[in-house]
């Protein structure tokens, strides 16, 4: 899986780079056809944003979260991201039978 970690009024540190991509790595575990992810953080005056377009096998998966702190809305993601990952596999796979 391509990872991209961008920052929107914040300076990516590779401490923050590595957070998010063992985060994402759940993902990966549950659904091997990931083909990249596409991840930006956004930090407003007292709103830490993350966003993520996960680019998976005939679609683009998209989610974000909004926190206090910037780990809280990253773990917050991976979570929502997770779901909907084991959802659209679910559905994928229901179809072919």
């Amino acid at each position: 899986m391509n990872l991209n970690v961008s920052g929107h009024h914040i300076e990516v540190t590779p401490a923050i780079r590595t957070y998010v991509q063992s985060k994402l790595q759940r993902v990966s575990r549950h659904f091997d056809q990931v083909i990249d992810a596409h991840v930006i953080l956004t930090v407003d005056k007292l709103r830490q944003k993350a966003e993520v377009t996960l680019h998976v096998n005939g679609k683009d998966l998209h989610c974000k979260s909004e926190e206090a702190d910037l780990y809280a809305a990253i773990d917050l993601l991976a979570d929502k991201l997770d779901r909907q990952v084991l959802r659209y596999k679910d559905k994928r796979f229901d179809k072919r039978v």
